[in-house]
């Protein structure tokens, strides 16, 4: 199997995060941080900018070095966290290994950022239902974003479509989509991950989007 190659799809969200002139990218990190720690337990009409900077231990000058206003930030907080599953996908080297295995270990990485990033996970869901309100280039730069990573997602089952293990019949970006639901899902949930294991969860999905007459097709 290929090596997934994912540049294409996150050029254009990490051009989104370039430092103004004077800025520096480690206290960017720092503002970031400082906001996801506050919506961990606040909600973003709740949080000032001023609060942001004390829980940063940087002055509310400082933040308008990188971000335009509190709308900005969590905008990118949230955004920032597309891209870096993104790269988790194209950091998995699929060279060699059966695609059931290498979907798997993919799998594990993203459920492990579900499951530590909690807070940005939230505010990724947040930030989707705030914005399907709000049409206009805000929406349109946010739908860019989710799509890339559903599209990242999607060449890693077509190859799965191109060994004959997943069907082909059915959009690879619709079933990428429904994988980071599941995912997403059961990071949420406690009692799925007891009930389910992860490789369980991959399994049913695998068999659910079996090729005919591939090995997880004659399992289901």
């Amino acid at each position: 199997m290929p090596t997934i190659l994912t540049g294409q799809f996150c050029r254009a969200a990490a051009q989104e995060t370039q430092v103004s002139p004077g800025g520096n990218p480690d206290k960017r990190e720092l503002i970031m941080e400082a906001a996801e720690r506050l919506f961990s337990w606040r909600r973003f009409h709740e949080i000032t900018l001023d609060e942001v900077a004390r829980e940063a231990g940087v002055g509310k000058g400082t933040i308008y070095l990188y971000f335009a206003d509190k709308e900005d930030l969590f905008f990118q907080l949230a955004t920032s966290g597309y891209t870096q599953l993104c790269e988790i996908i194209g950091q998995q080297s699929l060279d060699g290994q059966p695609f059931r295995e290498s979907l798997l270990a993919i799998a594990a990485q993203l459920s492990d950022f579900f499951e530590r990033r909690r807070q940005l996970l939230r505010m990724m869901q947040t930030e989707d239902g705030r914005l399907s309100c709000h049409p206009g280039r805000l929406r349109e730069r946010w739908l860019m974003h989710r799509q890339q990573l559903v599209g990242t997602l999607a060449r890693v089952l077509q190859a799965g479509v191109a060994e004959g293990v997943i069907r082909a019949d059915l959009p690879a970006e619709a079933l990428a989509a429904f994988l980071l639901g599941l995912l997403r899902t059961r990071a949420r949930e406690s009692d799925v991950q007891e009930q389910l294991s992860l490789e369980q969860s991959i399994g049913l999905f695998l068999q659910g989007a079996a090729a005919s007459g591939s090995e997880q097709g004659k399992r289901a």
